[in-house]
């Protein structure tokens, strides 16, 4: 058997919002597209969060890398102009 998903009984439909779809996705959606798309929003959350601890992470490390013998310095949004 295959749950069914309605999408005002998401988790994170709560007052005073309720569900949140601006762009109206799933209002298209059939059950199995709409867990798609919320596996979709979860994993791409996941992703970026690993991004931000990657960013802090090359903060915290400065000047001790192997990579281009150290060369690399400063705030991390600078590093890929200075690659060489």
């Amino acid at each position: 058997t295959s749950l069914q998903y309605a999408k005002e009984d998401l988790v994170g439909a709560i007052p005073p919002v309720g569900f949140f779809d601006p762009l109206g996705f799933a209002d298209k959606a059939d059950s199995p597209t709409l867990k798609r798309y919320r596996e979709a929003e979860l994993t791409h959350g996941r992703v970026a969060m690993l991004a931000v601890v990657g960013f802090l992470v090359g903060e915290a490390v400065e000047g001790s890398s192997f990579l281009f013998d150290a060369s690399i310095s400063g705030p991390a949004i600078t590093h890929l102009s200075q690659v060489p």
